[in-house]
């Protein structure tokens, strides 16, 4: 939220400074005439932010029009935003006290300028924009200019945030330069635990946009189905599927590729191996381990959670189903980043083979079955012209890893979810990229207790026993937890360069479409202005209390846009600003 106090013969020049974790200032003049506040929202807060005379505003003209060059994936996002900065009409909770002057004309137009309109979108595509809205008088054409197609979209979200009231006010003389900190800004959504339909997921993609999130990380697969329908294996998600309405075909993925594409978000696949892979087992019996069986067993665990099963790396003809997998999923993303999964091997399922029971017998480890594993997969994916990423498993468990030789840096990037920033901090200062999804802090599925049945855990008679919600990646992560998360905390300037950026884990055990939204929204927000902007002033200063105002503002905006997200203050709160700080303002 912007806050320029002002008064009726007096204005004011407010910038944000552009570094590394800069914000909007405060900006406020003494005056003995009577002062008022104005509030503009946006979210994520721009990196750079100019407003000549914050009192100024103009009407948006009715034949209001947005020009650009022709790239099509833009043209879908200028007639979303056209029609969007036309009839939205939004009514901030707390209206802006700018005083319209009647003798401005309206703004006309915006006029789009892109250097480079054929850049496609993948890792580290220039998303930077300028955006300028002049004085109407003078000009009454504002201008958004972007290095490519990808960074006009973030403007043109930007400018339609801007927009508001019936009839359509918008500032004027506003200038705003603005681009990431990190290029990688994205949402984990499991869709094998439980099915979502494909609307859903378009809907949370057009959230992400909305909020500057750009990747679309799609875990696809996992223990508990295969939902995938693919040319080369039908047979996977025709018998791993919950049901034949809960698959997603090719021409599912397209529509959601092509959706992502119109909205500036990358659609990454997963498909999770050699472990979580129980779903398999329903078409190919011969090349998973310990399918189906019961997942504590008396001496031994066989699963992190139920149900069981992993690919057997010493089965031959694991490797050509898995190939038809990869070639498949492959074609129908065009994405660049292949996460290939690599988590939570468990020991003990494939003890339960008898080739691997002979083969540790004579000497043979369970890292070098990890090792066969990845040595006849990853040469394959990088043939394909795909980086790889694994979770961070793959290299940092105690039991089941491979050495640095079996994963080249330059192919290679890493996702790390446990133990925060010890384990980032292991991954980058040994070379590697990374990107992160610490659990004590951006899983969204924390705090929900437990999907374990039978669960004597929760016969208590004291809450204090369920500190943590229940759950093993409890308490729930709220918004300001998310908020205040330095994901390169304790990193050498060298090794921050490593880190691509963060992503919200939605896991799906207690979560489907019926709560995906409130389960995302508004703490992916959070998440995405501190990947976006940082959340510190230009003081070095946690801008989290000024954050909440605008979080509060956001939130509205996109219920109105049709994304339930979920409140974070009665609406009291916001009527009466400052009266639910735990330290008054003065």
């Amino acid at each position: 939220m912007i806050h320029i106090a002002h008064s009726n013969n007096c204005s004011c020049r407010m910038k944000v400074h552009q570094s590394a974790l800069s914000l909007l200032l405060f900006c406020v003049i003494n005056s003995q005439t009577t002062e008022s506040t104005t509030i503009i929202t946006l979210w994520p807060q721009p990196r750079n932010f100019t407003w000549l005379q914050p009192n100024l505003a103009t009407l948006l003209s009715p034949s209001f029009t947005i020009t650009t060059h022709h790239n099509n994936h833009l043209s879908s996002a200028i007639t979303r935003y056209h029609h969007l900065i036309k009839t939205e009409h939004h009514h901030p909770l707390i209206p802006p006290t700018i005083n319209l002057t009647t003798s401005l004309p309206p703004l006309q137009s915006l006029t789009i300028s892109i250097t480079n309109p054929d850049t496609p979108l993948q890792h580290g595509s220039d998303e930077s924009y300028t955006l300028t809205i002049p004085n109407p008088s003078s000009a009454p054409h504002a201008t958004l200019h972007a290095e490519t197609a990808w960074g006009a979209m973030r403007g043109l979200e930007t400018f339609s945030q801007l927009v508001w009231g019936n009839p359509s006010h918008v500032p004027v003389e506003v200038r705003i330069w603005d681009a990431p900190l990190y290029a990688h800004r994205g949402v984990m959504l499991d869709t094998s635990r439980n099915y979502y339909p494909v609307k859903d997921i378009m809907r949370t993609i057009e959230a992400m946009s909305m909020n500057k999130v750009n990747v679309f990380h799609w875990h696809l697969t996992d223990s508990h189905s295969f939902p995938l329908l693919l040319p080369s294996e039908p047979r996977l998600a025709e018998k791993g599927a919950y049901g034949s309405h809960m698959v997603y075909s090719t021409q599912d993925v397209k529509r959601i590729v092509q959706f992502g594409y119109d909205h500036g978000v990358r659609v990454m696949p997963e498909i999770d191996s050699p472990g979580h892979a129980g779903s398999w087992a329903l078409a190919y019996p011969e090349i998973v381990t310990c399918a189906n069986m019961f997942w504590l067993q008396p001496n031994d665990r066989l699963a992190a959670e139920p149900g069981t099963g992993q690919l057997n790396p010493l089965n031959p003809k694991t490797y050509q189903v898995l190939n038809n997998v990869i070639h498949d999923v492959t074609t129908l993303f065009p994405e660049p980043f292949y996460h290939s999964g690599a988590d939570e091997v468990i020991p003990g399922c494939w003890k339960t083979d008898p080739t691997i029971q002979k083969f540790l017998s004579n000497g043979g480890t369970l890292s070098q079955l990890l090792e066969t594993f990845i040595n006849n997969t990853l040469p394959y994916i990088l043939s394909l012209n795909r980086t790889v990423l694994y979770w961070e498993d793959v290299w940092l468990d105690d039991v089941v890893s491979v050495s640095s030789k079996i994963l080249p840096k330059e192919h290679v990037v890493l996702q790390t979810w446990n133990n925060g920033n010890d384990n980032t901090k292991r991954i980058v200062s040994s070379g590697y990229r990374t990107i992160v999804s610490s659990a004590d802090f951006y899983y969204l599925d924390c705090g929900h207790g437990d999907f374990v049945g039978n669960n004597s855990a929760y016969d208590i008679q004291s809450q204090s026993d369920l500190s943590d919600g229940g759950s093993w990646c409890g308490p729930f992560k709220t918004w300001q937890t998310i908020y205040n998360y330095d994901i390169a905390y304790g990193l050498s300037e060298e090794e921050a360069k490593l880190v691509l950026g963060g992503e919200v884990a939605l896991w799906s055990e207690q979560a489907d479409a019926t709560v995906v939204d409130a389960r995302l929204w508004p703490r992916t927000s959070a998440m995405a202005e501190t990947l976006w902007s940082g959340n510190r002033d230009e003081k070095g200063v946690k801008r989290y209390a000024e954050a909440t105002d605008r979080l509060n503002e956001w939130r509205s905006r996109m219920v109105s846009r049709g994304i339930r997200a979920e409140p974070i203050q009665p609406l009291w709160c916001i009527r009466n600003p400052g009266m639910c700080n735990t330290i008054h303002a003065i």
